[in-house]
């Protein structure tokens, strides 16, 4: 009997501190909830102003297209890099911000590069708008490679008018989406002046391909990794076929990372670019407009290949490929092992 009268003594005095904790806990939530409707609400008024702004512009300069394009492109890459500037504000007002580490990619801010980036939720190419924001006009006279969802956003009028590529997923569409990118990089990446081509070579999320990935890693003798997935080739080798220059003997004519103000045509640099959140936890896109969780720091660290040194044959452009994952995943390793906020 007093055995039972004890327990349920404890249960109530458990009880007791949870709504102890719970109404401590209800102004904060409170307030959160209230923050995150009116950043929402601003959010909605910067896209409902904002983005038409853009497209009325885009229409009424239209005979500037026709008689002087390179300038036309110009004027919309710039409205486009502030369209983007305010996308990456949102994070910045809700305490989200970069710390970049590695080599130095404004050195080759004006010269053609392709990112290659791996891949973890929504939220990095809010990042990489935020990273990329004081890289000159690197935003401007930028082509992304995204999943065609995005064509369905808020966002996806201003990418289509821009010219950057909505590719499908999936094994059915492949052979089919990889024509569709040579075409489009013949149509649109020269004639609109672009410079740089952001990828996402995983193909998709980390937390839908890891097991897929990990699975034909098994299969066929290939590094088992956690952190990143294995990197698929296609979009790679098609950007670097029809992009790189090629000199008189065949070979790519690319910069050296010691002569960053090389003269070569064409594609010049690979940029592989590597994020990392604390805690292994990647924010979304909803995360960075409602402003939800607490403010963090996203790293971002960047490492430099000159074209010359990446091979373009499909086999070897994949160990490469590999290999620079294999380094992601060894780097993200370390950081998550290491990391003060984990």
């Amino acid at each position: 009997m007093h055995r039972c009268a004890g327990i349920v003594v404890k249960d109530r005095t458990e009880s007791n501190v949870r709504m102890a904790m719970t109404l401590e806990e209800a102004p904060w939530l409170g307030w959160l909830l209230v923050k995150a409707l009116m950043r929402f609400a601003f959010m909605v008024v910067n896209n409902l102003v904002a983005i038409p702004s853009y497209i009325c512009y885009v229409i009424i300069l239209q005979p500037l297209r026709v008689l002087d394009s390179k300038r036309f492109w110009y004027i919309e890459g710039i409205m486009y890099k502030w369209l983007l500037g305010m996308v990456a504000s949102w994070g910045w007002y809700a305490g989200y911000t970069v710390m970049e580490w590695g080599e130095d990619i404004k050195a080759v801010s004006k010269d053609e590069a392709v990112m290659l980036v791996n891949h973890q939720a929504t939220g990095d190419v809010c990042t990489l708008m935020m990273c990329l924001q004081d890289k000159g006009l690197v935003v401007a006279q930028m082509m992304w490679l995204m999943d065609h969802i995005f064509k369905y956003t808020n966002f996806g009028i201003v990418s289509l008018v821009h010219g950057d590529f909505f590719i499908r997923q999936g094994r059915s569409y492949r052979d089919q989406q990889l024509l569709l990118l040579k075409k489009h990089l013949e149509n649109n990446y020269r004639s609109r002046d672009r410079k740089w081509i952001v990828l996402f070579p995983e193909g998709g999320f980390l937390r839908k391909r890891r097991e897929t990935s990990q699975a034909f890693a098994k299969k066929n003798n290939l590094p088992f990794l956690t952190n990143v997935t294995l990197p698929r080739s296609g979009a790679t080798k098609i950007i670097l076929n029809a992009l790189v220059a090629q000199q008189k003997n065949g070979s790519p004519a690319g910069g050296d990372a010691k002569e960053l103000d090389s003269k070569s045509k064409g594609l010049q640099w690979i940029i592989d670019t590597t994020i990392a959140y604390p805690k292994a936890e990647p924010i979304d896109i909803q995360t960075w407009i409602l402003g939800y969780r607490k403010p963090t720091v996203t790293h971002v660290h960047y490492r430099i290949f000159p074209i010359k040194d990446v091979p373009l044959e499909t086999d070897d452009l994949t160990t490469w490929l590999y290999q620079r994952f294999v380094e992601k995943e060894d780097l993200l390793s370390h950081f998550y092992e290491t990391d003060l906020e984990t």
